[in-house]
């Protein structure tokens, strides 16, 4: 029952489905009246705690010191001047979602310090309404559900930080963050409840957790993958992706990264050579096999080729050893030997002409000076 004068309050804010908390803008007095519906609560607040609090939907008149439900909350309000705030509470589960506004650092054994950044989602909701407003109402004293839930969002971060460090003594470095989101969350849902129970909140799902690491780390991080997978060393790796890059440029070719187009598809044969053998049982943990395929260097533009060709794959020009005849017995002759291993006759050098003395090629058949047999 209503008296003259008094007040009926209840939550008239009209993004009601949208906020946690709503308090109401005058205090509340003896013999007003208080509107609790199905799927909220009602605290009482005063002196910076809360009171008390009902969660049975009903409409109550503070009025009656013999009623149960508001027998405690009348105590403080018998007297004329007594009086304290309402503050309304959602009792529905919400969805959030969080983010970083600053970088956690995260000193990896491979990267060094590297700043990272969490994003993700989470379900929550009020476990403890006296907890939710002391909290929030008493000690920080917001009067919002924006600044509620901002502040419920900042406490998310800090415990994944928190979790992430703990994680990282136990030996998870950076390379390992995308193959342990499942388990990060599961970590961090496990430590809400102590977290949390201090504010009132309850957390019942933690979902969606995307760690972001900088542009450069990510990029690294990706590349040993990649040459896990192939099963490559970085100089393997490197080169292959030259390669690529020669046949993504064909304006530009291999000059682009650093080669010429000539050296940049004998790289190409290189890596796929060595790419092969890194597959072939006897590379490592591979099963023992036959030993790798030699290479040879052409003399003429570097490239490495399998001893097995006869033409540079890079230049086009000959490989193996060049022989020259010796003047004396004509046998083959490697270029540059100075003695015929067949007769003994000097190959490499100078002679003296028999007729004129002039200092002549030991290879010439004809002195350049007299122009008769050398």
């Amino acid at each position: 029952m209503s008296v003259i004068g008094a007040a009926t309050f209840k939550w008239e804010d009209a993004d009601k489905r949208q906020n946690i908390m709503y308090r109401m803008p005058r205090n509340i007095r003896w013999n007003d009246n208080i509107v609790v519906r199905e799927d909220e609560m009602a605290v009482f607040f005063r002196d910076g705690k809360a009171l008390a609090y009902i969660d049975r939907p009903d409409r109550y008149a503070l009025t009656s010191l013999n009623a149960p439900i508001v027998g405690k909350i009348v105590q403080f309000l018998s007297g004329v001047q007594q009086q304290a705030e309402v503050v309304y509470l959602q009792k529905r589960v919400f969805d959030g979602k969080f983010g970083s506004k600053q970088p956690y650092q995260f000193r990896d054994k491979e990267f060094g310090m590297v700043n990272l950044r969490v994003f993700g989602e989470f379900r929550y909701k009020v476990a403890a309404p006296e907890n939710f407003v002391n909290q929030f109402v008493g000690t920080f004293n917001f009067s919002t559900s924006a600044e509620v839930e901002e502040r419920i969002k900042e406490q998310m971060v800090i415990l994944i930080y928190d979790s992430l460090g703990d994680m990282k003594n136990e030996g998870m470095g950076v390379a390992d963050l995308a193959a342990n989101l499942t388990n990060i969350e599961q970590v961090v849902l496990s430590r809400t409840k102590d977290h949390f129970d201090l504010y009132g909140i309850s957390v019942e799902k933690l979902s969606g957790l995307y760690v972001s690491l900088p542009e450069e780390v990510q990029k690294a991080v990706d590349t040993r993958s990649s040459m896990a997978i192939l099963g490559a060393n970085y100089m393997q790796y490197q080169t292959g992706q030259a390669m690529r890059d020669a046949a993504q440029n064909p304006s530009g070719g291999a000059a682009g990264v650093g080669v010429g187009l000539g050296a940049g598809i004998g790289m190409g044969y290189t890596m796929m050579d060595t790419m092969r053998q890194a597959q072939q049982p006897g590379a490592p943990g591979q099963p023992a096999q036959a030993a790798a395929v030699p290479m040879v260097i052409c003399p003429k533009c570097g490239v490495q080729n399998p001893q097995t060709n006869k033409f540079c794959s890079g230049c086009g020009a000959k490989l193996g050893v060049q022989t020259v005849p010796c003047p004396k017995c004509k046998a083959p002759v490697p270029e540059g030997t100075k003695f015929c291993p067949e007769c003994g006759g000097q190959v490499g050098g100078e002679k003296k002409c028999a007729s004129c003395g002039a200092e002549v090629p030991a290879t010439s058949k004809f002195c350049p000076e007299c122009g008769k047999p050398a």
